[in-house]
């Protein structure tokens, strides 16, 4: 079963694998953004500020998605500022498609931050057991994942749509200038090392480094989408979606050194963050991508080292349990080191990395 689906932060790690996932299995698609991603066949790019009303209004008005899929949100300076933003932006999307009646099933991606606590304390006080389960309770502290299931659940109420939410662990994916990208990340920290002789260093917890963990593909989390989109049994669900395998970082580390031809260096029982290894290159990167060709100069557009940093520097062993969409039906599983690998082949194809 297709519809016709809006896809609402099209040109971020989720939205742009979402929207090429969809329009391949026959979906119409609209692409939202701020900045609609360009290029992409078969996906019709709408330009919208979430945070505007009567803009969005316009920018929506005679569009009747069946399935609204919501995959953004905005980094705010406090846990405050970003429940009251991003709480807005679910708000007025779902204010401004409600008139035209047409929606059957809304999907929200949040994260493990669900279970993790906010940034301001991130993994801090007392978190559920690992691995992570829905039914376990909200933490009792404000967040703006809270916020934002609730709009969908007020909204649901009101007009009769079911919904989702689905809560990945870290993702895999293919995106440029997105604010949460590790994948990417980690490419163009080996490309330096490589190119500079520096030592490729996991910048991480001990923890991280010895204990077990999961990640998320981007692609498996676009077919979980579409599968609880059009599923009965999973509607009016939150779910976990992790790729279904679990590894330790003293592994995987030297699996990804391994694909750029590296060597990992030591693990000296703690990291040093990527924030502090990469300060000083900017320039570095700029005359890597001279010298290659590469398409982005600019570190800043191919690094988000404070998220990346986030995720390896937790103190706590983080794992997802899976039952809950496997016992529905949902059965897809991804290698996550095969994740990594196909995303550095592609960057290298896009000139991203050389």
């Amino acid at each position: 079963m297709t519809g016709s689906a809006l896809v609402v932060g099209a040109s971020g790690i989720v939205g742009n694998n979402l929207a090429r996932h969809l329009r391949e299995r026959g979906w119409q698609v609209h692409g939202l953004a701020r900045r609609p991603p360009t290029g992409m066949d078969g996906v019709i790019p709408l330009a919208g500020d979430l945070l505007d009303l009567e803009a969005l209004r316009a920018v929506l008005r005679g569009l009747q998605p069946t399935d609204v899929f919501i995959a953004t949100w905005l980094r705010q300076k406090t846990e405050a500022e970003n429940i009251k933003v991003n709480r807005a932006m679910v708000r007025n999307l779902l204010d401004a498609l409600s008139p035209a009646g047409s929606v059957r099933h809304v999907a929200l991606v949040t994260g493990l931050k669900h279970y993790l606590g906010p940034f301001e304390a991130y993994g801090k006080g007392t978190l559920p057991a690992t691995p992570f389960r829905e039914e376990q309770p909200r933490l009792d502290v404000e967040n703006f994942y809270y916020a934002q299931e609730d709009e969908v659940f007020a909204a649901a109420a009101r007009d009769g749509f079911g919904w989702s939410v689905h809560r990945p662990h870290t993702i895999i994916g293919y995106a440029v200038g997105n604010a949460m990208n590790m994948g990417v990340t980690l490419a163009v920290y080996a490309t330096i090392c490589r190119e500079t002789g520096r030592p490729f260093s996991f910048p991480g917890s001990a923890t991280q480094w010895n204990g077990l963990t999961d990640m998320t593909d981007a692609r498996l989390l676009a077919r979980h989408l579409e599968w609880a989109a059009t599923t009965k049994a999973a509607r009016n669900q939150a779910f976990n979606v992790v790729n279904g395998d679990v590894f330790r970082w003293n592994w995987m580390w030297a699996r990804l050194a391994g694909w750029f031809g590296l060597q990992p260096a030591p693990y000296r029982g703690h990291g040093i963050p990527l924030e502090r290894q990469l300060a000083d290159a900017g320039p570095i990167w700029t005359e890597i991508a001279r010298k290659h060709d590469l398409a982005v100069a600019d570190l800043s557009l191919v690094t988000s080292a404070w998220h990346t940093d986030a995720d390896l520097g937790r103190p706590i062993e983080v794992v997802t349990d899976m039952s809950k969409s496997r016992k529905l039906g949902f059965l897809d599983y991804q290698a996550t080191d095969d994740s990594f690998f196909d995303l550095f082949a592609r960057l290298r194809e896009a000139r991203i990395i050389p």
